[in-house]
Parts: C-alpha cells; structure tokens; sequence
C-alpha cells in the first residue's frame, strides 16, 4: 500500500510540473525584472540620482534588452522543467530555470556578462555596417571613376575616328585633284 502511494504522489507530482512549466514569456519577464533590478542597482551604485534622464537611460536600456532577449533567447524544454539560453561568444549560456510555475534567474555576473557581450555584439554590428557603407560608398566612387575614364576613352576614340574619316576624305580629295 505505501508503495502505490509513494507512486502516486510520484506521479501527481510529475504532472504538476508537467503542467506548470513556464512558457517563454513568463521567462522574459523574470528575466526583465532580473535586469530591471540589476540596472537599478547599478546606477544607485554609480551615483546617478533618480531624475529624468537616469530614468530614460533606464528606459532604453530596458527596452534594448527586451528588443534583444526577444531575439536571441532560446527556451529548451525538459517536459518537467525548462531553461533558457542566449548564444555568447559562442557558446550558450544558460539564463534561467523553469518549474512548478515559477522561474529562477541565475546571478548577477552571468548578468552583467551577457549585457556586456550583448553591448560588444552591438558595438561590433555597428562598426561592421559602417564598414560595409564605406566600402559600398568606396565602390560606388571607383564605378563612377571608372565610368567617367570610359566616356572619356569613348569620347578619344570618336574624335581619333573622325580626325581620320578627315584625313581620308582629304587624301580622296587629293587623289581627285590630281587625277
């Protein structure tokens, strides 16, 4: 008898975390209010005061976060438990954990890491499309430069091809003459 009720709290209690595994969502928000908290502590500890501007600073940054989390985090279900991950150098780090209905974020550091790689990532993004500008705007300069020393040569050719059409008809001319 005690074993069937051991298997049978077993087994309600692997239906309820069945049942109860967060979705993305609520790994978001956990997530959200993690970094909320996070970005909170550190501009109280830099000494930044609570006046408009630190709270727009908030704000964006807040909101550049959820922009990328929505992006690159990746949820991996485990039927009884689920985790989240973004990719990182590489590698995928693990963000948060999933059960009975509640979600567990990991420390600070990890934190601070990945909002640090995501500003890198960005930074780098940023440079690479400037790069890729220059070297469109580079390209387009050197066709224009090229198409303009085409015309020129087009231009030569025809003045070449019309000083000879001359000189033939002159020489028809003196060959006529002297006829």
């Amino acid at each position: 008898m005690k074993k069937y009720l051991i298997g049978a709290i077993l087994l309600i209690l692997v239906i309820a975390m069945v049942k109860t595994v967060p979705d993305k969502k609520a790994h978001k928000k956990a997530m959200m209010e993690a970094v909320k908290e996070y970005v909170d502590e550190e501009a109280k500890e830099r000494g930044l005061g609570d006046n408009v501007l630190t709270n727009l600073g908030k704000g964006i940054l807040n909101k550049t976060i959820e922009v990328a989390l929505n992006s690159k985090l990746e949820v991996n279900n485990y039927l009884l438990f689920n985790t989240t991950s973004v990719e990182m150098d590489g590698e995928s780090k693990t963000l948060s954990l999933g059960v009975l209905g509640h979600v567990f974020t990991f420390d600070k550091e990890m934190l601070r890491d990945a909002l640090e790689a995501s500003a890198k990532e960005k930074a780098e993004q940023k440079s690479e499309r400037k790069a890729a500008k220059e070297a469109a705007k580079e390209a387009r300069k050197l066709e224009k430069k090229l198409k303009k020393e085409q015309k020129k040569r087009e231009k030569e050719a025809r003045k070449e091809q019309k000083r000879r059409e001359k000189e033939e008809a002159k020489r028809k001319k003196e060959a006529e003459k002297n006829k």
